[in-house]
This record gives C-alpha cells, sequence and structure tokens, in this order.
C-alpha cells in the first residue's frame, strides 16, 4: 500500500475530516450522514441510517440515498486503489439496482472486490483505459441483503 493510499484511508475513516471533505465535494453524503466505517485493499463498507433526511414518504430510505451509499462504497475503493500511482480518470458507464427488502434501519453497503480492482488499476499502462463493474451490497442489521448496486466504473491512466 502507498503513503498515499495509508493518507486517503485514513482521511476517509476520520469522521471530521471526512465531513469537511464530503461537504465540499458531495454535499448529500453529508445530509443523508454516510459514513466510510471500514476501506482496505480487500474491500469498503459505508453506512447510511434510517432517519427523516434520508426517508421517503414510504417510510424506508430514499433510493437515491442507497445508491449515494453504494456508489460511494465502490467510489472510495477506486480512489483508494489508485492514491499515489499517478494520474487517473475515472467515470461511471453503468448503474443497475435490484432492491430485496423495504430499508426501514440503518444499511450498511459492502464492496468486496478491493483485489480485482487494485489489479485492475496495477495493469493499466499510461494512455489505457479499463472498466470494472462493482457489486455493492446493502444489508440491514440482521444480515438480510435489502439492495444490490452494480456499479461499472471506467478507468484511464493518464500519461
Amino acid at each position: 500500500m502507498t503513503e498515499a493510499a495509508k493518507k486517503y484511508r485514513s482521511r476517509m475513516l476520520n469522521p471530521f475530516i471526512f465531513w469537511w471533505a464530503m461537504f465540499i465535494k458531495l454535499p448529500s453524503a453529508v445530509f443523508w450522514r454516510l459514513k466510510v466505517k471500514e476501506i482496505s485493499e480487500e474491500k469498503c463498507v459505508v453506512t447510511i441510517p434510517y432517519f427523516w433526511r434520508s426517508q421517503n414518504p414510504f417510510k424506508s430510505i430514499y433510493f437515491a440515498a442507497l445508491a449515494g451509499a453504494a456508489e460511494l462504497s465502490t467510489g472510495a475503493l477506486c480512489q483508494f486503489s489508485m492514491a499515489g500511482k499517478g494520474q487517473y480518470s475515472m467515470l461511471v458507464v453503468d448503474f443497475r439496482a435490484e432492491y430485496h427488502k423495504k430499508a426501514n434501519q440503518k444499511i450498511s453497503f459492502t464492496c468486496n472486490q478491493g483485489k480485482e480492482l487494485f489489479a485492475l488499476i496495477d495493469g493499466l499502462a499510461a494512455g489505457q483505459t479499463g472498466s470494472l463493474t462493482m457489486v455493492s451490497e446493502g444489508k440491514n442489521p440482521q444480515g438480510e441483503t435489502v439492495a444490490k448496486f452494480y456499479v461499472t466504473w471506467s478507468f484511464k491512466r493518464k500519461s
């Protein structure tokens, strides 16, 4: 792991620094109270609470808030994998969702594709592109799958 990756992980796990970064770059994450609970070379876990700011009129978490938490669990892992390895551009090129159960409790989204992602990023040469469909699974405190999101990221290593 690069020093930049260690620094990135430290910042993402520090509630105060994370809050300020999200306030500037992604204010909806602050509004919905998203939190990065874990980030490593294997996985990233992001939680979203069930409360008045994240709920819809049907007394469950709004689908866009769930999507934001799922995207953050994949995107943070992407940023972590690229930290200290040069300049990259990244873009979501496809996004799909499956909803299985009502989200009326705190939901934890986990993306377990860190090793696959690191291998892709490390294998890109300058000017080369690659893509990866990353799965983020949202579970309630009982361990039941509430939703699954499939986020396809495209990467280009800049020269």
